[in-house]
């Protein structure tokens, strides 16, 4: 069994997850999720730590309500602080951004915007 192996495998166990790329030469793996899944990035870190590997920066698509610098994920209780252009307030968006994982995986950690749209 390769490392490459183990870390897809344990990343498709996710309820949710419609597919899983890994790629050990690039350090990356990418995951589908299916729409209207539940699943926190820092699942995914623990489950790639669990592996032998240290997670990285991560890029997601989340959709929610912003206010007051925050975003609360539709569907969830998960708030993200935001950092980044957070003008949007009082408004239903889908932002694209990245989530930087902590040395404690599960300490919060800001959302750094890089583009959204308004909610669909």
């Amino acid at each position: 069994m390769t490392c490459a192996f183990a870390v897809r495998g344990a990343l498709k166990k996710f309820a949710g997850v419609e597919s899983v790329e890994v790629s050990l030469n690039k350090g990356l793996a990418t995951v589908k999720l299916k729409p209207g899944n539940k699943i926190r990035p820092q699942e995914f870190w623990e489950a790639v730590k669990n592996n032998g590997f240290t997670p990285k920066d991560t890029t997601v698509v989340v959709r929610g309500d912003v206010q007051g610098g925050k975003l609360t994920v539709s569907g969830t209780n998960q708030v993200f602080e935001l950092s980044g252009d957070t003008t949007a307030a009082g408004k239903t968006l889908t932002l694209r951004g990245a989530l930087t994982p902590q040395k404690d995986l599960k300490a919060p950690v800001p959302l750094q915007v890089r583009g959204g749209e308004s909610g669909r």
